[in-house]
Formats: structure tokens, sequence, C-alpha cells
């Protein structure tokens, strides 16, 4: 192979460091009407009445429109494969306001300054309604969320709106009471995370147009281009066939863009003014009404013998979906199917839950997907069960955890083909000098110093549902095209298809043309998410090469007068051994562009029936003042697990970044409401995320396993980085103060509030 396993520079490198326009706002035409939003200040009322006249007397202003003007069809914004588990919830414009920031009105003008004047002068009378904002009392609550006669759901969820549930249920297996009887020690914990922003730099954009044809052309930064369409279509009562979507580079999206953030918007405006309309959320709306991940508690209670035979593990958790239940049905499952999952000596276990609703913003997909609360759940009871049993916390992992050829049974009861995770372990406890550095408590200028381990995995694709095709094309002068409807997000996943079908076609890389997303013409991809891309889409890519690699000996084999048996294709050419004729791919290219010959284009789609998660091992090194309580984060170690690396330079960036990510998550990511339900911390001066100052030297190494279905033996890495710090980080700061933090961001100001109350005992 002269690509996979490699370090290839994305294709894209070049455009995106010098500044090329490849963006959704680069390519925003002139004259497109400017759209804003007025939204609602309140966190629950209904709009008594609107009053929009002396806006639309405002010179410039095209539109104004509120829930009289606009179809009134509920939907729900996920991105996901149809029929949806999330809720059909939500509406274009609603006269029930369920959050602060709900939108009231749509405008649509020339300029920007008379979008905004128009803005103020709308008129709106609220009937102001109490809020609920403690999702842990949303249950049966006399304030009803969603007590509208038309919500609806595709699939039964077990949803009752009424006492505010968007979706229940539960699994298990083995006989939890006797398990628990039979340890000697039953740890029972309460864990709690935020409602993290993903705080991706590009901020959810959109731009609509009517083509020549007045079909609606949807350019957009998105994670799912096709479900774009579809939401699109119930949202504005239109057939998919009038709406196309394309979608240019996107400079992050971490899965807030797998939901329709902004598209609905400037779509509207078109349809009702036939101009072209476009949208880009300011920093604030992104971080107030954007699509962050889901706020949860979660109890944990963990039993194990004296040695430190994990038996049972019970995990009950609660989400908040918040006004509307975009993704809330399905990332509650990863909570406990991702996190029960990592130890293969479980004899009886049970996770439960509840999702419901509150006066909060909506939550939506972020990276980890649901397995992140849940890992970080089950990881820090594990560590302090070891604690309590005196035990190594690296030690009762590598006795309990999962191991390859093992059935997973809280995961799908699916067969773990491939898993490194042992020598994961093996290798993060020799890269972070584990042995040494774990009896180290106090540091020579007095600072408190502790280590933390964690487990994690993921999954790669989401079995039975994902589904993958593209196209490959042997054009005239010999290169190829290769056409996914895969959204390349940052991540690179242009340059490690194009990878694989290099290495299958043996040709240069250069030798193949990626074609981004349009739904006109691209094939169809469920999008980026799930970790889906290399192993989903991957394997689409794999079937494709060999079938036109075959094409091509075949074409080749019938110009030179032989049976493709006796001859031999090896990227260059189509030779017959021994006898001196060969044809070059390039003839061989122009000669079936050529009417008496057939087009050489292949197309095949992929599935999978598992999805066979990548494992990973995450240590973290902490120094900390006990005078401030400031956490300086010395060292993190990460030993991954994704199968066969495909391309080694955007596996450890990806790693690095997933890292960096959930230090944030555990050390200073903070969302919090006030009593009326508006969130405090709606920008970067008030919601805190790491800076490169924050993050230290992050050290990643491989452990390759061979995934059989995967192609070229691969997994997935995108979403599995992100769940190791924060069990791991929260367990550094216990073996350094002794205290035990359940609630993220452990602040330095409650680490230093607690060694007042219990200070660190002398070391003698």
């Amino acid at each position: 192979m002269n690509y996979v396993n490699s370090a290839v520079r994305k294709k894209d490198a070049i455009s995106l460091v010098s500044g090329k326009p490849v963006y959704t706002g680069d390519m925003i035409p002139q004259n497109t009407l400017v759209v804003k939003i007025l939204r609602s200040p309140h966190a629950h009322a209904m709009i008594e009445d609107i009053d929009v006249s002396r806006a639309l007397l405002v010179p410039g202003v095209a539109c104004v429109l509120t829930y009289k003007d606009v179809p009134s069809s509920r939907y729900t914004t996920a991105g996901q494969t149809y029929p949806e588990f999330s809720p059909y919830d939500k509406l274009i414009l609603d006269p029930h306001i369920r959050c602060a920031g709900d939108p009231v009105a749509i405008i649509g003008a020339e300029t920007l300054e008379a979008a905004q004047k128009a803005m103020k002068l709308i008129k709106v009378t609220y009937k102001v309604l109490p809020a609920l904002i403690d999702y842990t009392n949303a249950i049966d609550n006399p304030i009803i969320v969603h007590p509208e006669d038309d919500f609806k759901t595709l699939i039964p969820i077990n949803a009752e709106p009424k006492r505010n549930i968007c979706s229940k249920g539960d699994f298990s297996f083995g006989d939890l009471d006797a398990e628990f009887a039979a340890c000697d020690v039953v740890l029972e914990r309460t864990y709690n995370t935020k409602a993290n922003n993903q705080t991706m730099m590009e901020p959810f954009t959109t731009f609509t147009y009517l083509d020549a044809f007045g079909r609606l052309t949807v350019v957009s930064s998105t994670q799912v281009p096709f479900h774009v369409r579809r939401i699109l279509a119930n949202a504005l009562e239109m057939s998919k066939s009038s709406i196309r979507v394309i979608k240019p580079r996107i400079g992050g999206g971490f899965g807030a863009k797998q939901s329709a953030v902004s598209e609905v918007f400037p779509a509207i405006v078109t349809m009702k003014t036939g101009r072209p309309a476009a949208i880009t959320f300011t920093r604030e709306e992104c971080m107030t009404n954007g699509s962050p991940r889901h706020q949860m508690q979660m109890k944990v209670k963990i039993g194990a013998t004296r040695d430190g035979d994990i038996r049972a593990i019970d995990l009950y958790a609660i989400s908040n979906a918040g006004a509307y239940g975009e993704h809330a049905p399905t990332t509650i499952g990863l909570v406990g199917h991702k996190s029960l999952s990592l130890y293969g000596s479980l004899r009886a276990a049970r996770f439960s839950y509840d999702v419901v609703y509150s006066n909060t913003m909506g939550a939506g997909a972020y990276r980890g997907y649901g397995a992140t609360q849940g890992i970080y759940a089950v990881e820090s009871a594990v560590s302090e069960l070891a604690d309590t049993l005196g035990i190594d916390p690296t030690v009762i992992r590598e006795k309990n955890m999962v191991r390859e050829g093992q059935i997973m049974k809280a995961y799908y009861n699916e067969p773990c083909n491939s898993c490194a995770l042992d020598r994961c372990m093996k290798t993060a406890k020799e890269m972070m000098d584990w042995n040494n550095k774990a009896a180290v408590r106090t540091l020579p200028n007095g600072h408190l110093h502790g280590v933390g381990v964690a487990l994690a995995m993921q999954g790669s694709g989401i079995s039975h549902v994902d589904i993958a095709a593209v196209e490959l094309r042997l054009n005239d002068d010999g290169f190829y095209t290769l056409l996914v409807g895969c959204t390349d997000m940052g991540t690179g996943c242009d340059t490690i298809l194009a990878q694989m079908a290099a290495d299958i076609l043996d040709c240069d890389i250069a030798n193949i043309a990626v074609q981004g997303v349009d739904t006109d013409q691209s094939p169809y991809d469920t999008g980026s998410y799930a970790s889906a891309t290399t192993y989903v889409t991957g394997g689409a890519v794999v079937k494709t090469a060999e079938k036109l690699r075959a094409q091509i000996l075949e074409a080749g084999a019938d110009i030179l007068g032989v049976q493709a048996e006796e001859a031999e294709f090896d990227g260059k050419q189509v030779l017959v051994p021994g006898s001196g004729k060969s044809i070059s791919l390039r003839e061989i290219g122009y000669i079936t562009c050529n009417g008496s010959r057939q087009l050489l284009s292949v197309h095949e789609s992929h599935s999978s029936p598992i999805s066979p998660p990548p494992f990973m091992v995450g240590m973290a090194e902490v120094d900390i003042d006990p005078q401030t309580g400031k956490v300086n984060l010395m060292d993190y170690v990460a030993v991954v697990d994704c199968g066969t690396v495909i391309n080694k330079n955007l596996a450890r960036v990806q790693t690095e970044g997933g890292i960096a990510q959930g230090i944030g998550m555990a050390l200073y990511e903070d969302i919090q409401y006030n009593e009326d339900g508006k969130m405090i911390n709606n920008s970067f001066l008030q919601y805190k995320i790491p800076t490169r100052l924050e993050i230290p030297n992050i050290r990643v190494a491989f452990e390759s396993s061979y995934e059989p279905t995967g192609p070229f033996g691969a997994k997935s890495i995108g979403e599995l980085v992100i769940n190791t710090p924060s069990p791991a980080i929260a367990s550094a700061i216990r073996h350094a103060t002794g205290l035990t933090f359940t609630t993220l961001p452990i602040t330095a100001e409650q680490i230093a509030m607690g060694l007042l109350k219990n200070p660190v005992p002398e070391e003698k």
C-alpha cells in the first residue's frame, strides 16, 4: 500500500491555509437579502399579538414574516435517517415560545442595518408563562412544555409530552439483585454534566436562491445535505424534488451541523420573495440557540468483589432535551451502550433513562453523542471503586476490560471482532511512567500531584441504518473522479477516501479528483456523523474501486483482443504478460469515452449490520496549586485502537482536537441559566474554552487491531477521542487533593474552597 497507513497531506490543505474562498460565507452573491431573526426575550410565553406594520415601512425591507405567514407543519431539525427517531415537535415560527431566543419573526432586507432597524420596530405582546428550568423536576411538572395536540413521532420512543417526557426506556441483562448481593463493595454515586457548546469556528451559515427552473437551491455549512433536503421539504411543505442542497467546505461542525439550525430561515424568505437570501448566526445566537450537548444527570451503582472483579453496574440517566427533542431519543442510548460495554466481566447490568423537556435551549448532537456523558459517569465510578478497594485504577481495568472475541451484551450483543484495549493500556502506562508517577502526591514546590486514567469506546456508523454510496469514473486522459455524498467538515475524509481508492487502483492520489456534496449530483449518503465516514463510506469506496479496476482490466483486454484472464492491470496499463501487448490507462480512458465504447463508471453502496467500536486509553497528570485551586494539566497520554490507521497525520490531529475539547468539558465550559431562563454564558467572554496555553503536551500513540468488516481493517476515530479527558482528569484531581467532584466542570474555585475545608494531610 502506498497511501493507506501513511501521513498524506489533506487535498484541500493549500486552499485552506492560503485563504481561498471555500466556505459558505465566501460564496454569498451580491444583492442577496440579509436575513435576521427577532428572538424571544422570554423562556416561556405565548404571543398574544404581533404588529410588523412599522417594520415593513423601513427602506430596504423585503419581508417580515410571523407565524401567520409560514407553513404550520411540525418537523424535526435532527439530521437523521428517515423515519427519524426524533419527535416532530417544532414549527418554523410558533406562537408558543418554549425557550429564550426562540424565533418570533424573520426579517429579509437589503442590508444588515435595515434588518436590524426593522427588528426594533416589531411590536410583540407576550403572555409570559412560568418557565421550567430545572430539568430534574420536569416529569409531571404542572408546567408543560409541549401541550400541543399535533405533537407526533414516526417511531415509538415512549414519548409522553403531557408529562414532559420526550423519550424513556431501559435494557438489562443478568440478575442485578443477586450480583450486587454477592459483591463485597457497592458504591452509589450521582454525576452531572452540562450542555457543552461545540464552539466551531464557522457559525451556522446558509444562503438560498431559486435556480432557472424555479427550484430552491440551498448552499449551507451542513454535515447532512441529504437530510437537510428532507427537513426543508417537511418544514416548507414542498416536495424534495423541488430542493437542491450544496455543501461547500465546513469550518468545523462537531455535531452542531447535524441539525438544520439555520437553513429554514433564508429558505422561507427566498420562497416568499423570490430573492436570494442569506443568514449567518452571530456567536451569541450559536451559543444560545444552536445545538449543544445534552445536559445530563447520571446515577451509577457499581459492585465488585474484594479482589476487584466488577460484577454489576446499574446506570440511570435523565437527559435534558430542552425545548425541542432533536437527537434526544438517540443520544441517550449511547450513555449506556458505550459505557457498560467497556467491561466484559459484568455478569449483570441495567441502563434506564428518561429524556425530558424543559424551557432551556434545545440540545442536539455533539461529538461523542451521549457516550461522553455515560463514560464520564461509569469511568469515574470505576476509579473511585478502585480507590475504595485499594487497587491501582489501571489494574482494575486490566482485570475487567472487554477483550477481543467477547460478545458485548450491553452493545446490542455485537461481537468484539477487533480490540487492542489491553495493549493500549500497556503502552499508555509506559508512556506516562504510571507506576512511578502514581506514587507522587506532593511536588517539591508544594503543589499537589495526581494521575488519572479512563477507558473509552465509540462506534463506527449506525448499524442497519447508515448507508453510503459513491461513484467512481475513469475519465479521458486516464484520471479518476470520485463522487461522494459524505461531508468533509475539516476531518479530511475526502483525502482518506482518495487514499483508499488510489491504493486499490494503483495510481497516484493526485489522479483522483474528489467532488463535494450536491444533492442533485452526488450519490446518496446519510451524512458525516456517528463516526461513519471512514468505516461506512470507506467500505463503499473499496467496493467501487475494486469493481472499476475489474472493468478497466476487461476493457483493456477487449481492446487488445484477449480474454480478461489473460491480462493484468498494474495501475498504469493493461498488459498481456509475455506477449508484448499493452495499452495505457490514458488510452483506455480516451477509447472508453468514445461513442463506440461504454464509459467506465461504477456506482456502489455500503452499509453494515454491525458498528465495530474503536477503543482508547487516556491518562492525565495534574499539578494543582493548593492556594488557588488552579489545575495545571501537565501531560496527557492517549493510546488509540481505531483498527488500521488510514492517515497517520489526520488520526493524530483528530485525537489531539478531541482531547482538547474534552479538557474544556472537564475544567472550563459551564453553561448556566438565570432564574428567568436566560443563558448567562452567551459569548466567549463568559463561556470559557481552553486556549493553547491550557492545553498540555498531548502525546498520542496507536495500537492497531484489524477489523475484518472495515475497509483495510479500519474503524472510526472521530468521536472516540473526546471521551477520556473528563473521567481521567477528575480522577487525577481526586488523587491529588483527596476531594471528589461529581459535577463538571471542576473549577479552581471549587478545588480551593474544598481544600480550605479539607486540607491535604502533610506527608511524613
